[in-house]
């Protein structure tokens, strides 16, 4: 991580939707909702900031309080193939190597100015400890997560593309425009062309 794209910022930077995003699925009373923030560092990154890089250990949770984050992996190539994205009130890592500790797989990078909530791997350990309940909470993020991911793999062998393109703008209507037709083409599993085709026949 390249310290001079990075602040702390001051404590007033409460977390509004990281503790809405917890509290829909445990209950947090004011003091374990205290505890809970305390283990959380909150990092400001601005715009194309890359705050992870494949190949170096992922040791980081990251909750997106404000902006949204892009995820890609480059091959011995160069060529950048987008991965995932996130927004506000999402998690993103790269949740094998967070997990087991290794070396990323892929690159995460700002597409505008970021506000993050992080936390590393021991650290939740202790904050597990710390208030149990939100074993619970992480259970069903990596549940939620791993449906996903199936979900998006059978629509990558059975969905039309204008289909996976509709959904992509459904569920990213923010993402859009911040980022390149070939990123979104990439997402998408296609030539940047083929989408250019396809988009080219939907009705405007």
């Amino acid at each position: 991580m390249n310290d001079n794209i990075t602040k702390n910022l001051p404590s007033s930077s409460s977390g509004a939707l990281l503790f809405s995003n917890i509290r829909k699925h445990v209950d947090l009373n004011a003091h374990e909702a205290e505890l809970v923030q305390g283990f959380f560092k909150t990092t400001y990154y601005p715009k194309k900031s890359v705050f992870l890089h494949q190949g170096n250990k992922c040791r980081k949770f990251y909750f997106v309080e404000q902006g949204s984050v892009r995820g890609f992996h480059t091959n011995l190539e160069g060529k950048e193939s987008t991965i995932m994205f996130a927004v506000e009130d999402w998690w993103i890592t790269d949740m094998g190597a967070f997990l087991n500790e290794q070396p990323a797989n892929i690159s995460m990078e700002t597409l505008d100015d970021c506000l993050l909530f992080e936390i590393d791997s021991s650290t939740m350990q202790k904050m597990l400890e710390v208030v149990p309940k939100l074993e619970k909470y992480y259970r069903i993020l990596f549940q939620r997560a791993y449906v996903r991911e199936q979900q998006r793999a059978l629509d990558a062998i059975s969905s039309t593309l204008e289909k996976r393109y509709l959904g992509f703008l459904e569920k990213y209507p923010k993402i859009v425009k911040k980022v390149t037709q070939k990123q979104i083409a990439s997402y998408l599993g296609v030539t940047p062309e083929f989408l250019s085709t396809v988009k080219n026949r939907m009705p405007s």
